[in-house]
């Protein structure tokens, strides 16, 4: 329920925290046989065909649809687009491109990448309730997983789409991205972001431009570290004088990492001028800042795409 301090609360427990390395996954390719040549070395009168060439004619328009339906079934990951998914608002998932939960030269680093549910649980809200839904990462291209928990069924749903998965596998780099395109901005979380989401100034530039057209910025568990150093046009902290959630010292101590992050984002936003608001370990808290939203771990995801919506039903921006 929502509460007088703006905090969306839902005291339902953290699903069991499993880390393990996603299993790669082929991208379907869809590819058509030559067609024969011939000489004209001579008239040759060549037999019927089984079928009226009308019929012909319709099965290869047929199969020429479903290749295309297929596509436009993954948006910007193919290219193609049905009018009314271009029609439809946009939110753009930010995921981390970084695979460990260390810097890139340490070898034996533990497996990381985006936190399964903070994707799978936010895109399955917002996707019912009509936004289409593209992903960046700071490189671009394959991203990797953190979390692989397929009990979850909405996690399974998610995983075992082979649009959704290529999605993640294909991430559109920040210079393709359009910020105008977007009504939100949407930081998911996962150890990894630790290392390559606070200084990416492109991510940063296209969420503070997505805030400031009166557009929604959210982020959940350790997506927040994409707010640490995101400036508005005026030279202020996204997050100075606002009130955040996001993973806290106490939950990195208790699995076992707080030695082990570059900096305790609890820490850094609050030097940003944040108020952190902390619930619990491991308890779902979601918090409301104005057009920023804000979850503390893996039980907010779902809480924080839930409190996006009447954000964006009454703050959406204009199209151009």
């Amino acid at each position: 329920m929502f509460v007088d301090s703006g905090h969306f609360k839902d005291r339902a427990q953290l699903p069991e925290w499993r880390s393990e390395p996603g299993m790669p996954q082929r991208t379907p390719a869809i590819g058509g046989m030559p067609l024969p040549t011939s000489e004209p070395i001579m008239s040759i009168a060549l037999p019927r065909p089984c079928l009226p060439a009308s019929w012909l004619m319709r099965i290869a328009c047929g199969l020429a649809l479903c290749v295309i339906a297929f596509a436009a079934s993954a948006g910007t990951v193919t290219g193609f687009a049905t009018q009314e998914s271009q029609a439809m608002p946009r939110i753009l998932f930010v995921l981390t491109s970084h695979d460990r939960k260390g810097p890139a030269d340490v070898a034996d680093a533990a497996p990381s990448g985006f936190y399964l549910s903070e994707v799978a649980h936010p895109h399955e809200v917002l996707r019912e309730a009509g936004y289409a839904v593209d992903f960046v990462s700071p490189k671009g291209g394959r991203t990797h997983v953190d979390g692989l928990d397929l009990d979850d069924p909405v996690n399974a749903a998610f995983w075992n789409d082979p649009v959704l998965r290529a999605a993640t596998e294909n991430t559109l780099a920040p210079a393709q991205v359009d910020p105008d395109a977007y009504v939100a901005v949407f930081y998911a979380g996962g150890h990894a972001t630790m290392w390559d989401f606070p200084d990416n100034t492109e991510l940063a530039a296209i969420a503070a431009h997505i805030y400031e057209r009166g557009g929604v910025v959210a982020a959940v568990c350790h997506g927040p570290a994409g707010l640490v150093n995101l400036k508005l046009s005026d030279g202020r902290y996204l997050v100075t004088g606002k009130d955040v959630s996001a993973f806290t010292n106490d939950e990195e101590r208790a699995v076992g990492l707080y030695d082990s992050v570059p900096f305790l984002l609890a820490d850094a936003l609050q030097a940003r001028g944040a108020r952190h608001v902390s619930a619990p370990n491991f308890q779902a808290q979601v918090v409301i800042s104005e057009r920023l939203v804000t979850g503390q771990n893996p039980a907010s995801a779902k809480g924080v795409a839930e409190a996006m919506l009447p954000l964006l039903t009454s703050a959406t921006p204009a199209r151009d």
